[in-house]
């Protein structure tokens, strides 16, 4: 598995916008791609203007070859990247270790 981390920097003033954009373009485009697993947004507390994206990805090309190259990226782009103050920096991690979860 591959997560993908997208740190996402959006217009002033646009979050209420840009948070109904993304999940809209995630439950509707991106969700089609081969081997899309899951997905978070986060939204940083210190800075309105910043999410985190994390999209799981069975195996990289799925990504960056059959969703980055292919028709699904041009749909997703225009629902997303008019809130964009810059492009996002994107990284893609394999999993190392993972921790179970304790319940409060």
């Amino acid at each position: 598995m591959i997560l993908e981390l997208a740190d996402i920097r959006i217009l002033p003033g646009q979050q209420a916008g840009f948070e109904e954009a993304i999940t809209r373009a995630l439950t509707t485009v991106a969700s089609q791609a081969q081997g899309m697993m899951g997905w978070n947004v986060n939204k940083s507390v210190e800075s309105p203007e910043r999410y985190v994206l994390q999209i799981f990805w069975h195996r990289l090309e799925d990504h960056t070859v059959g969703f980055r190259q292919g028709p699904l990226f041009v749909q997703w782009r225009a629902i997303i990247g008019p809130f964009f103050a810059q492009p996002p920096m994107v990284e893609h991690f394999e999993l190392v270790g993972k921790s179970v979860g304790k319940s409060d």
